[in-house]
């Protein structure tokens, strides 16, 4: 028995030793020493590069990111009440007779201001603040943002990269590209210059500076992932989408901020992102320089956009088009209609056409060809490339406004009407006319002024009268207010509601 004991043992000790030389040969042969290293540099700055006149030099932000990021400034806008209710249809009342008597019929005015209903006017928190960014485009104190920062709000405060902080008045809004052009009174001030976003390219490196989730003077990187881009969030009737799309990281706050190449221009204003959280989810969208560029020009010198118009449909062409309209080409912008007072129709394009160029730049989607016709005014001309039974025809284009003429508006230069916070129009014989109304002025645009803030008057309003007066020329309103010291009653009326409208205010 201890015989088989001892071979037992030997045998299994033998075994061990094998199996423990063969694995300590394995290791040996196969498989590398790993010696943990130490280093004091670290190796990121020469981690990426980037060509740079033909050279390959380290990729590095931090000299760009130092040129812009005193110009992007954090915008805070507050509306100050709610406007949430539709204005309540208040007909004139008459003064009862005990009135008449002890204060004339002067007292009228003050009798039949219209009242805030209360059963439509509830707010605990009558303050709403939003946030976002803007870009100092000018020394003099210019700053370009989005439109729908500064959208309804009644003060606008601006604060610097180094903390000074100045109140805001608006020059200008373009809904229809969403951006806004406000003013601070300051001067010196750093200023990014506009590069031109046509020669922005596919996969170019890009920084977005702005203020994410009020976090200011944010700085992310990305390239620039697609251009000619539309997602449909801007619900305007002309509205031009025609975005840059880029990967560099936006976030809520961010709108408004600036999209800079590694030289520190300027070729886009962060606008938007495409995520289904609401946050950002790698996606984020820019509106063109030349298109901001084109913008801010108009409002300062117009005081609103002057958008040339073709007066056509359009689609984009893809192969399903081609195949359903027997097209023998997948490329270009596509013509499904002719509108009324079309400047394209009058210079010979035809439904069923479809555009190639404009001005010998070729356009290949519909944002593309929007983008390229905004940089353009009523009355100026633009050359466009069609293509048509398998040939290709080229069209002189002067482009006309909206109402199909190729005047420009022009920029009210009175004080009144930037102290009341306005824009105005006059209707026209046949606006009036379908309106039931002599004439009439209409609010075109509300900015942060007495209208705004002591009035629940809409945007579209038609004043007929002011203190019972008559009125029908923007002219004739000023005139009557320059001079005018005390409580002033305008009149008129919506066209999508019924009835008359009383709005009472003090200047």
């Amino acid at each position: 028995m201890n015989k088989i004991y001892f071979f037992s043992g030997t045998i299994a000790c033998a075994m061990t030793i094998c199996t423990y030389g063969v694995m300590n040969y394995l290791d040996n042969s196969d498989q590398e020493k790993i010696t943990i290293e130490h280093i004091n540099k670290s190796p990121a700055q020469s981690a990426v590069y980037t060509l740079d006149d033909n050279k390959i030099v380290p990729l590095d932000f931090t000299q760009t990111a130092e040129d812009v990021v005193d110009a992007v400034v954090h915008i805070k806008a507050t509306q100050l009440n709610d406007r949430a209710y539709q204005p309540t249809n208040n007909r004139r009342r008459a003064l009862p007779d005990p009135f008449k008597h002890f204060f004339g019929d002067d007292f009228d005015f003050f009798f039949n201001q219209p009242q805030r209903p209360n059963n439509q006017y509830q707010s605990r928190n009558p303050a709403k603040v939003g946030a976002g960014s803007g870009v100092i485009v000018s020394e003099d104190g210019y700053i370009i943002t989005n439109n729908h920062v500064i959208d309804g709000a009644d003060d606008i405060e601006v604060t610097l990269y180094d903390n000074r902080t100045y109140k805001a008045k608006v020059i200008g809004t373009d809904p229809t590209t969403d951006l806004a052009l406000i003013q601070i009174k300051e001067s010196e001030l750093p200023k990014i210059s506009f590069l031109d976003s046509d020669e922005v390219k596919i996969g170019e490196w890009v920084l977005a500076v702005g203020n994410p989730f009020s976090l200011n003077s944010t700085i992310t990187a990305g390239i620039v992932s697609a251009k000619g881009r539309s997602i449909n969030i801007l619900k305007e009737q002309y509205a031009i989408e025609d975005f840059i799309q880029t990967d560099a990281a936006i976030n809520p706050g961010n709108s408004g901020g600036a999209l800079v190449n590694l030289d520190g221009g300027l070729i886009g204003i962060n606008t938007a992102i495409a995520s289904p959280t609401g946050v950002y989810s790698g996606y984020g969208f820019a509106v063109p320089s030349n298109i901001v560029h084109k913008v801010m020009i108009d409002l300062m010198k117009y005081g609103s956009v002057q958008r040339g118009l073709l007066g056509v449909m359009i689609r984009t062409v893809d192969g399903n088009l081609a195949k359903r309209e027997n097209l023998d080409i997948v490329k270009g912008v596509y013509v499904d209609s002719i509108m009324s007072q079309s400047a394209a129709g009058a210079a010979g394009v035809k439904p069923g056409d479809v555009i190639l160029k404009v001005n010998d730049v070729d356009v290949n989607s519909s944002p593309e060809l929007q983008g390229m016709i905004a940089r353009y005014r009523p009355g100026e001309k633009v050359q466009l490339t069609v293509y048509r039974d398998h040939k290709e025809h080229v069209y002189d284009v002067v482009l006309t406004n909206k109402e199909g003429t190729k005047t420009l508006g022009t920029i009210s230069d009175s004080e009144v009407l930037n102290i009341l916070g306005v824009e105005l129009e006059e209707l026209s014989e046949d606006e009036a006319e379908k309106l039931s109304i002599d004439s009439g002025i209409r609010i075109t645009k509300l900015y942060p002024g007495l209208l705004r803030r002591n009035t629940q008057v809409r945007e579209g309003f038609i004043i007929t009268h002011l203190d019972g007066k008559k009125i029908d020329k923007v002219d004739e309103l000023t005139e009557s207010l320059e001079n005018k010291n005390g409580g002033v009653m305008i009149e008129g009326i919506y066209e999508d509601l019924p009835g008359e409208y009383y709005y009472a205010f003090g200047i």
